[in-house]
């Protein structure tokens, strides 16, 4: 999405700053946008909004024409039915913005955040990642490393989030494995996000967000 230029009185000044509205999942996801939103300040202006919410708070509360809309989201198994109507709620959100439309990034992360959060630290793809004993084990591992983790706590998801050029690393390998697994893109089409949210594979594609707002410095 190309930056808009703000001119007064012939003088051209700093490209407008996109508007990012982001609907997070939890108190987690929360405090990870938050860095981001101060992290990319100079190029970018994330609204979080302070209730935690997806897809149903955007469709009944969201009226405001903007870029972007982010989802930041947990991918669960027992949700692989829940993509149409979801998807219905993206088309709706898409035609708030003609020409071009409103973006609609779908930031997903397999079961938990704490495995988002780990690729800060190492590579890792776990055979499975689905049950509650699993979120658990993968929460345990990355307390581990930042004894402090706790759901939400901002200070310790800041210092986590500060060595994210790893994680977006780790996250493009992981993403980009799924191709042998019958991935039909890397693109962020709603096919490849159809398949990632009904594949039941380990995966994260928060990093494609991030790839955008460094973009954007360029």
């Amino acid at each position: 999405m190309p930056r808009r230029q703000v001119k007064r009185g012939g003088r051209k000044f700093q490209p407008e700053k996109p508007l990012i509205y982001v609907f997070c999942e939890g108190e987690s996801e929360q405090a990870y946008a938050k860095f981001l939103k101060e992290h990319f300040a100079d190029v970018a202006v994330l609204k979080i909004p302070s209730k935690t919410g997806l897809f149903s708070k955007a469709k009944n509360d969201f009226a405001e024409v903007t870029d972007e809309i982010w989802f930041f989201f947990d991918v669960e198994a027992d949700e692989c039915g829940k993509w149409d109507e979801r998807w219905k709620i993206i088309e709706t959100l898409r035609g708030l913005r003609e020409k071009p439309n409103v973006h609609v990034r779908l930031l997903m992360t397999t079961a938990c955040i704490e495995y988002w959060l780990m690729l800060h630290y190492k590579m890792m793809i776990p055979t499975s990642l689905t049950t509650v004993e699993d979120k658990e084990r993968m929460r345990h591992q990355l307390i581990e490393i930042v004894p402090n983790y706790q759901k939400g706590d901002e200070t310790a998801i800041r210092k986590i989030a500060a060595e994210y050029p790893k994680a977006v690393e780790r996250g493009g390998r992981v993403l980009a494995a799924l191709l042998d697994d019958g991935l039909p893109s890397l693109d962020d089409t709603d096919e490849r996000n159809r398949w990632l949210c009904q594949c039941g594979k380990t995966f994260t594609t928060v990093q494609e967000a991030i790839v955008f707002l460094e973009s954007l410095r360029q």
